[in-house]
């Protein structure tokens, strides 16, 4: 990573994501959601008649479906004020950042987004809005057939492929009631097919950006990769705070083949005013593993839950996470994890800090199948309260079906160490410092894993919410 990206990420302010463009649209389909709606959205997009179909019948199935009681309090989310669908005024699939108009082009640039792209990315893509209006890949990779596109551009150019996998085994549209209105509504995202035994080693890279007002974004990435090949992809989320509500209830797919390995990493930053309802899961067959890396943090509310199911023997995965939350804050995280097949293996590591009266929570399932002998598995949840005010609570829950297993969970929850800070003003280091040395050292298992840019992102974002925390 250059030292110019690295000192952009570190001379980041709250502002660099809080600040917001004029709205400058060609479409707005206004607030609230019908029928009407859907199919505008689908004949602006000039979509084959069975995705038509297919969203008619998953907005009949949002209609339908009860809004989650179990987790954070959604009463507050009037789905009626959301602006489901705008199209800025912006060309589409830009392959040069040259091409968006200077607004746009200069809110990515203000997030590192262009100069990653050149200095340590095999291709990035852009979304403002509904729209994906940057994508590119490079060369290398084209010529050994990786595609990387939109999901708009998927399903008319890889309609075959797109179809196998869009919403059918990993991710079923009535999942629960925002994977309906996810599958009715969507637009854009990533679209990423790795063929077999191609490994591409620079990660590639797509930022959600919203600008509007009562936004929605729901963005769909979907993600194949082939026999023994090897993708990593990281995403970026981020929008400007308002005084009223936006809604984000994105989606992603990941399908690893026999072989594959896959490591999907994420920073979600949205405003305070943002309800973050995304839905995460990856299908992993015979000897593959599934890297889940994740930090939450920003929106004022998130219930994301990312599951893996280990259908092959010898499957993998990792979930790693952390999770932050300031006053005014829930953030209802965690993992499920699905063991199938014979001889599997998870680990799950989650770490989260609350302060100011946030309530952080790790959710989280984990079943083991009938016949899935050999199966192993790892949970450890860490939380950290800053203050008597905070909470932190745990809901693991653990269906074990097969008794030839291995399975291990660990979980604590402890205030800030008033002898550490001790300690370290001892040496000559101010109290507010302190903090924010021992909090680094709390996440640091966790930021390390991330990519270099969004470890120092993650970092500085984590320190300016600290500061002014002590006295």
């Amino acid at each position: 990573m250059s030292e110019q990206y690295l000192s952009t990420v570190e001379s980041f302010k709250r502002e660099t994501f809080d600040s917001k463009n004029e709205e400058k649209n060609v479409f707005d389909a206004g607030e609230g959601l019908t029928e009407e709606i859907v199919k505008e959205i689908s004949r602006q997009k000039d979509e084959p008649e069975w995705m038509r179909k297919f969203r008619l019948d998953a907005l009949q199935k949002f209609f339908e479906l009860p809004t989650p009681k179990w987790g954070p309090d959604l009463s507050k989310l009037d789905l009626n004020k959301i602006r489901y669908f705008i199209r800025p005024d912006a060309k589409e699939n830009a392959k040069s950042w040259d091409e968006l108009p200077a607004d746009i082009k200069s809110t990515f640039e203000r997030l590192g987004i262009p100069e990653a792209e050149r200095t340590a990315l095999a291709g990035a893509g852009a979304q403002y809005e509904s729209a994906a209006v940057y994508h590119n890949l490079k060369k290398q990779w084209e010529d050994k057939g990786v595609i990387f596109t939109d999901c708009d551009i998927a399903i008319k150019e890889h309609p075959k492929i797109f179809k196998e996998h869009f919403m059918t085994s990993c991710v079923p549209m009535g999942l629960h009631k925002f994977t309906a209105l996810h599958a009715a509504v969507w637009s854009g995202g990533s679209f990423i097919y790795v063929p077999e035994d191609v490994k591409v080693d620079l990660p590639l890279q797509a930022y959600f950006r919203m600008n509007a007002i009562k936004g929605g974004q729901f963005e769909h990435t979907l993600i194949i990769a082939d026999k023994n090949s090897q993708i990593f992809y990281i995403e970026g989320c981020s929008a400007p705070i308002y005084n009223q509500n936006s809604l984000h209830a994105g989606c992603v797919e990941l399908h690893v083949k026999e072989g594959a390995r896959m490591r999907y990493s994420s920073v979600e930053n949205w405003s305070k005013n943002t309800y973050n309802l995304n839905t995460k899961r990856a299908i992993v067959s015979k000897n593959g593993t599934v890297e889940w890396i994740g930090g939450n943090m920003g929106s004022g509310c998130t219930m994301l839950y990312p599951c893996s199911i280990l259908k092959g023997e010898n499957s993998r995965a990792d979930h790693i996470g952390i999770a932050f939350a300031g006053k005014e804050q829930n953030q209802d995280v965690g993992a499920k994890v699905y063991h199938i097949g014979k001889n599997t293996t998870s680990i799950i590591k989650s770490k989260s800090i609350s302060k100011d009266g946030g309530v952080t929570s790790y959710r989280g399932l984990l079943q083991i199948a009938k016949g899935a002998t050999g199966a192993k598995s790892v949970v450890n949840c860490d939380a950290l309260m800053m203050d008597a005010i905070s909470k932190s609570n745990t809901y693991p829950y653990m269906k074990i079906n097969e008794s030839k297993v291995d399975i291990a969970h660990e979980a604590t929850v402890g205030k800030i160490s008033n002898d550490q800070i001790f300690y370290l003003m001892s040496r000559g280091i101010k109290e507010e410092q302190a903090v924010q040395m021992i909090v680094s050292g709390f996440i640091e298992p966790i930021v390390k894993e991330l990519p270099l840019e969004y470890a120092v992102e993650l970092n500085r974002l984590i320190q300016l919410e600290m500061e002014g925390s002590i006295g």
